[in-house]
């Protein structure tokens, strides 16, 4: 079984995420972060980095990532790779993912790639307001990546924001469920859960 969470930058997807696998337990569900796969810059200047546009479709290693889900699907350990976010390469040092019964996998531009939906048992779309999503963005950027609030500006009305809306937003259409901010999540997020461990309530009961 492979979920998708997907959402805007700042939309609560990976906390969402994590809230499932700290209540299922690591020892039942695999979390792979798109993020994860952004592709290696390491050739390029650190000035044209930062000037990348990291929002696009483009910028993400799809191929594989997709490999990543067949080989984790059919039974097989895969290696995710390490991206420092403040370099914007990857790291020599990869993370060694074994199978599980349930894998969650999250990102902005999960929904935007046709040949991701097609492992996606259940799809869910994370649906934040445009404020608070910039909020959560600029704290994270300057408190985690060393980034400058002019920095995160300038990269949220540059790509950012005209992605979302040419990407993302239109990937909601692709989702099973809808969350949106406010008080129902929590619920929504038990839901989520109950649904995995019905699954791996099937999957004891058949061994």
């Amino acid at each position: 079984m492979i979920i998708g969470i997907c959402g805007g930058t700042g939309s609560g997807k990976t906390t969402i995420a994590r809230k499932i696998v700290d209540s299922v337990g690591e020892s039942n569900v695999n979390l792979i972060e798109q993020d994860s796969y952004y592709r290696n810059l390491a050739d390029m200047p650190l000035d044209e980095r930062r000037q990348a546009n990291f929002d696009h479709p483009d910028a993400v290693d799809s191929d594989l990532l997709i490999n990543h889900l067949k080989r984790l699907r059919d039974g097989y350990p895969v290696e995710i790779p390490v991206y420092d976010f403040k370099t914007h390469t990857r790291q020599r040092e990869s993370q060694s993912l074994e199978p599980r019964s349930v894998t969650i996998v999250e990102g902005i531009l999960l929904f935007s790639e046709s040949r991701i939906l097609e492992f996606l048992s259940l799809k869910v779309f994370v649906d934040t307001p445009d404020d608070i999503r910039l909020v959560r963005r600029i704290r994270r950027d300057m408190d985690e990546r060393g980034r400058t609030l002019p920095q995160t500006l300038e990269q949220y009305e540059k790509t950012i924001r005209p992605m979302h809306y040419e990407f993302v937003e239109p990937s909601k259409r692709q989702a099973d469920i809808i969350i949106p901010e406010g008080t129902h999540m929590g619920v929504t997020i038990e839901l989520l859960c109950g649904m995995i461990r019905e699954k791996l309530r099937e999957e004891a009961d058949g061994m």
